[in-house]
């Protein structure tokens, strides 16, 4: 996670090209830390209360996480109001430890098919009907938002309830019975200590990370690229993930004349676009998503 968001952060202080780690290895690799993660809060939901929901530790651990999440997109809202982070890996937890409590007695067959449902449900209910942005924490709007951190319920649930499947077949194997007979080295004491803080360290690594690079960047200013390169290439690596390269290349075309013809793009480019620019992004992204929709043949993405 923190070499990961520490590529994120040499990105946006611009020392590694724009959209690197938003596509190729680099997508793959933080698709596998947000699942990973997931995955662990399936499992140590099911460790935690398959005998019994022990609703005061849950609650605290509950208030805990989402109300980390709430500061997390009070702060982003301030630092970086077009790109906030709204639902991201926090938000995901908190609703999934919730939701992920109504599956901890069904059968491991059934939470597994249950995870396929939800893994599905995006290639087949994206509409525009769920544009709002009341809707967007769901992950079934017909183009993703702009979010430095975006992990909506369909698909990544799917993660969590594979977490529980996993930890109900290994309690029955006796698979977690044999590892609390293991022994751990010294040297890995460290580690269990960041595991056992495991929300302390993820709310402290990234402005440790950012505040290092902003103090190199003091002495070592990175080359600066020209916003209209710099959005296409976000734009694309951005909508790749769900369209194929003919769909996203006309698409980011149609998102950055319209963001240029009103002198918007620099103000978007700096990080910090007003309230009345970013909702006029939004706008400009449903517009040309639909036009885009019309004029492309459908693609493999």
């Amino acid at each position: 996670m923190a070499i990961y968001h520490f590529a994120w952060d040499l990105e946006f202080f611009g020392y590694a090209p724009p959209g690197m780690t938003a596509e190729g290895g680099w997508k793959l690799f933080a698709r596998g830390i947000a699942s990973s993660f997931l995955f662990l809060v399936g499992v140590s939901l099911y460790l935690a209360h398959a005998n019994g929901i022990r609703w005061a530790s849950f609650r605290r651990r509950f208030i805990m996480v989402a109300g980390a999440a709430a500061a997390i997109s009070l702060i982003t809202w301030f630092a970086v109001p077009g790109a906030f982070i709204f639902f991201g890996i926090l938000h995901q937890i908190a609703l999934a430890s919730l939701l992920g409590l109504a599956f901890l007695r069904w059968p491991a067959w059934a939470t597994v098919l249950a995870a396929l449902a939800v893994i599905a449900a995006p290639h087949f209910l994206r509409s525009t009907l769920f544009d709002h942005p009341a809707f967007w924490w769901l992950g079934l709007s017909s183009v993703n938002p702009r979010s430095n951190d975006y992990v909506p319920l369909f698909p990544w649930f799917a993660a969590v309830l594979l977490g529980i499947a996993a930890a109900g077949l290994a309690t029955r194997a006796g698979l977690f019975a044999r590892l609390r007979a293991l022994a751990l080295p010294r040297w890995t004491r460290p580690v269990q200590t960041a595991g056992r803080h495991s929300l302390l360290v993820y709310l402290v690594h990234q402005p440790v990370l950012i505040g290092l690079i902003w103090l190199f960047s003091l002495v070592f200013p990175a080359a600066q690229t020209p916003p209209d390169i710099a959005f296409t290439r976000a734009c694309t690596a951005q909508c790749e993930e769900m369209r194929g390269p003919l769909f996203c290349a006309a698409y980011c075309t149609c998102v950055l004349e319209g963001l240029d013809s009103e002198n918007r793009l620099d103000e978007i480019h700096g990080g910090s676009p007003s309230p009345e620019t970013s909702q006029r992004l939004q706008e400009i992204v449903q517009a040309c998503s639909f036009e885009t929709e019309f004029a492309v043949p459908e693609e493999e993405p």
